[in-house]
């Protein structure tokens, strides 16, 4: 396949079990898209044509450099059936997905962080939260340039929530236990994703212990290894910070993504006054 429409084929950037995501190039000028491609093959397959459909609603509802955007959705139709196909047209982000990056250097880590922050104190004032927030959902691009990808397990307040999913090493204790999602439950994965990048490892599942068994505090304390014993090079505000966001009850973290947006806002201030400017291009 090398042409749709009006696009050209680059490459495929990424497939799954119910969708493929092309990098397209607009022939008429030239300019790069991200293609999500989500086939139907019959009635079974209508979920997934209701998640690209939630896809497109929630990228219309964010606009922030921080955000991918998500212009537009197209179903193709069958001859004699319903629909055989989504397409759904994204912002093409150049760049590393931030689980396969090395450690960065403290100004560039703590820039990189406010502005996915504060790309999610903009989703959260619009009503949206994303729910998998991970390393892999974000995309660096050259020096501090980061966006957040990926709502398809978004939740728009007031709704129901039909799937409450997410990766054992970065969702809330109280989304596997209750079911919950909320600012602080995006706060906790935005917590796990800083632990994992400025440490290089990560926190404590909150995947059940056993079986049957589900996770305590007792036990996700003892599990927990702080953030300046697995770097001690990091400034003890950045720990105390991300130690704040993976607290196990919700109510000791901060309450919302503006407030942990403003501390890394002074901090990445305060580090950049002390370094090299052009860390931050590294």
């Amino acid at each position: 396949m090398d042409k749709i429409g009006k696009f050209g084929v680059v490459e495929t950037l990424g497939s799954g079990a119910h969708s493929s995501i092309l990098h397209v190039r607009r022939e008429e000028d030239g300019k790069d898209y991200a293609l999500k491609l989500v086939p139907i093959d019959g009635k079974d397959d209508l979920k997934y044509l209701e998640q690209a459909k939630h896809e497109f609603r929630v990228g219309q509802m964010l606009n922030h450099p921080n955000l991918v955007k998500v212009y537009c959705l197209e179903v193709e139709q069958g001859w004699f059936s319903g629909p055989k196909k989504a397409k759904l047209l994204i912002e093409y982000v150049p760049g590393t997905p931030m689980d396969q990056l090395t450690l960065m250097r403290l100004p560039k880590m703590l820039r990189v962080f406010e502005r996915i922050a504060d790309g999610l104190t903009h989703m959260h004032k619009q009503g949206v939260i994303h729910a998998d927030l991970k390393p892999n959902n974000l995309i660096l691009g050259r020096g501090t340039a980061v966006k957040v990808i990926d709502y398809g397990l978004a939740w728009i307040k007031g709704e129901p929530k039909d799937r409450v999913q997410g990766t054992p090493e970065y969702i809330a204790p109280e989304t596997v236990s209750h079911k919950l999602v909320n600012d602080r439950t995006d706060i906790y994965n935005f917590g796990a994703t800083m632990y994992r990048l400025a440490t290089l490892q990560l926190p404590p599942s909150g995947a059940p212990i056993a079986e049957g068994v589900p996770m305590t505090e007792k036990w996700y304390k003892d599990q927990f290894k702080p953030v300046r014993q697995l770097n001690p090079t990091l400034p003890p505000a950045l720990a105390d910070l991300i130690e704040s966001c993976l607290s196990f009850k919700a109510a000791r973290r901060p309450e919302r993504m503006s407030e942990v947006q403003g501390v890394l806002d002074q901090l990445a201030d305060e580090a950049a006054a002390k370094g090299d400017p052009s860390a931050l291009d590294e």
